[in-house]
């Protein structure tokens, strides 16, 4: 898992160093598609497939999906490493290979928490799935570092690293991990599927392209192109719906909504990715956009530093997310969920308090708050919603609330991008006519300059690319050289960005606050009980009684109880 959730953002950082490998310019507009699709596209084929993976784990074996996904991340994993292309052939391949790479993770997001679900008693279920929930989030930090780390050196070292331990996994995994759980036969639904796939993927990529200008306007969400995903994509849903309320065997089991804590559990989750799933690409443009520059760090230094500076938020996730999910098996889990959202709704409260310029110790502690926030939050809620679930149904329910966080994420980041693009559209254009003015670029340029898109000047900020010098280009060359030096140094975006940025950031944040405050408030209404008494029985008695009264007999384990590892 932690590999996994490494390879999901270990590209953010690298971008830059993979883009000047291969020879492309990302900041082009023929070439923003690749970018997007860079950061994206894992997300994206992750969310769309984990329901359809935890579900043939029900059906043929949690361990055997799993082991499946291990098999295809390593290959996928070995095949973007020898990227031997330049160019757009070159963008083309590493996009398709990380869209497998996203099959595989799919498989193994889609069936690890149903798997720590059957292997561990109930009273233990929380430390288990809290452990596991740490390689899921911290992988998404640790990554950012391993990437700033690697990629100056090589970029194809950041999908090399994976390989050994994928290889190793892989082994390890075939020979000793076997199913303890109970495998359900019956037939796929592939019309539910299909809609369900076309649906999600059709909204998913209207908010990918909604983030990018269109014509005059500075986002793309008034777009046909956009609107068509959007609204095809929400009425194939709806028919995926009624599909599932007739067919006899459902991708989505809609019944399991009936479960106060698995539909409350499963709201706070996607409510609490809403939140903090653009989070980290806003801190990352704050930072190597803003605040590293000002604090005599170079453009080109930025990523890796970004990554660095984030670490408070790993930290607090590492020694909450754990610590929650064994006090979670002894006094229930709803208090510590919402405690976790209350605390991560403060955090960004803090934030949006904090000055844009800021002392770092008080950066670190809000994000190390966070961090303890989410972790509060993560292993209990997972834990609810799996307890929660029939022994049948754990692989496509694990399955359905990671399809609702991925989903949740993509929708956060489109949401956090087109708050801080509006804020930034507002008022940039006015102050970098007038700033550019003023240091000897022709008026015609600086206001050319001033009105191409705000998604530009964020993904520079992003990449690690000085905008300035990406924006004027040649016509540095016929500016003094003491006016040039000034202009892309280290103190003229950073002052120029830093009001309207901190105007699209605080309702950015507004907007996370409101939504983990619904979360905090879902997590209140579920169960949230401890195991007690017949709940705290050994595992191999606990599947004895669930097939039992499943109807079944021994041939439904797909391994005997002795057998189990």
């Amino acid at each position: 898992m932690l590999i996994a959730t490494i390879n999901s953002s270990i590209v953010l950082i690298a971008l830059p160093d993979i883009f000047k490998g291969i020879g492309i310019n990302p900041l082009e507009p023929s070439n923003t598609s690749y970018l997007l699709w860079m950061i994206m596209g894992f997300l994206v084929v992750t969310a769309v497939l984990v329901v359809s993976f935890g579900r043939l784990g029900d059906m043929y074996g949690r361990a055997r999906m799993y082991n499946m996904g291990f098999a295809v991340f390593t290959f996928s994993s070995i095949m973007l490493a020898i990227t031997w292309f330049d160019g757009d052939a070159a963008a083309l391949w590493l996009i398709g290979w990380r869209i497998v790479q996203g099959v595989g993770g799919a498989f193994l997001m889609a069936n690890s928490s149903a798997i720590l679900t059957d292997a561990f008693p109930t009273n233990q279920r929380g430390l288990a799935l809290g452990i596991n929930g740490v390689a899921a989030i911290a992988g998404s930090f640790i990554g950012l570092v391993v990437g700033g780390v690697l990629a100056p050196i090589d970029w194809n070292l950041i999908f090399l690293v994976s390989v050994p331990f994928g290889v190793i996994g892989t082994v390890w995994a075939y020979l000793k991990l076997h199913d303890t759980g109970i495998s359900k036969h019956g037939r796929m639904d592939w019309w539910g599927n299909i809609t369900f796939a076309v649906g999600l993927i059709a909204v998913l990529v209207g908010i990918t392209y909604g983030i990018q200008p269109y014509g005059s306007s500075p986002t793309g969400w008034g777009s046909p192109f956009v609107l068509s995903c959007l609204i095809g994509g929400v009425a194939v849903l709806i028919g995926f719906v009624v599909i599932e309320t007739k067919v006899e065997n459902p991708l989505f089991r809609l019944s399991l909504f009936r479960i106060r804590s698995f539909s409350l559990g499963n709201l706070a989750n996607f409510t609490a990715s809403l939140g903090r799933g653009g989070l980290q690409f806003v801190l990352i443009i704050w930072l190597q956009g803003i605040w590293l520059p000002q604090h005599g760090y170079t453009f080109e230094q930025t990523p890796l530093w970004a990554g660095i500076y984030m670490l408070p938020m790993t930290v607090g996730f590492l020694v909450s997310a754990p610590l929650s999910g064994a006090l979670s098996d002894r006094i229930g889990s709803r208090l510590l969920a919402f405690g976790g959202l209350a605390l991560t709704a403060v955090t960004f409260g803090l934030l949006i308090i904090l000055p844009v310029d800021f002392d770092y110790w008080a950066f670190a502690a809000i994000l190390l708050l966070n961090g303890i926030g989410m972790g509060m939050f993560a292993s209990p809620n997972r834990l609810e919603v799996m307890n929660s679930l029939p022994a049948d149904a754990r692989g496509s329910g694990a399955g359905m609330m990671t399809t609702f966080q991925n989903a949740a994420m993509v929708l956060s980041i489109g949401f956090f991008f087109s708050l801080i693009i509006a804020g930034l559209s507002s008022s940039l254009p006015g102050a970098m006519s007038q700033g550019l003015t003023a240091h000897g670029v022709p008026a015609a340029s600086a206001d050319q300059l001033a009105h191409l898109p705000a998604v530009a000047v964020l993904f520079a900020a992003f990449l690690g690319y000085n905008p300035i010098q990406q924006l004027l280009g040649d016509q540095l060359h016929n500016l003094p050289p003491e006016q040039a030096s000034f202009l892309t140094g280290r103190s003229f975006f950073p002052n120029l960005i830093s009001e309207p940025f901190s105007q699209g950031l605080a309702v950015a944040f507004g907007f996370a606050i409101a939504v983990c405050v619904i979360g905090a408030v879902a997590s209140l209404f579920t169960k949230g009980k401890p195991p007690t008494g017949a709940d705290r029985e050994p595992v191999g008695e606990e599947l004895a009684a669930v097939a039992g009264e499943a109807g079944g007999g021994p041939s439904e384990l797909v391994a005997p109880v002795s057998d189990r590892r």
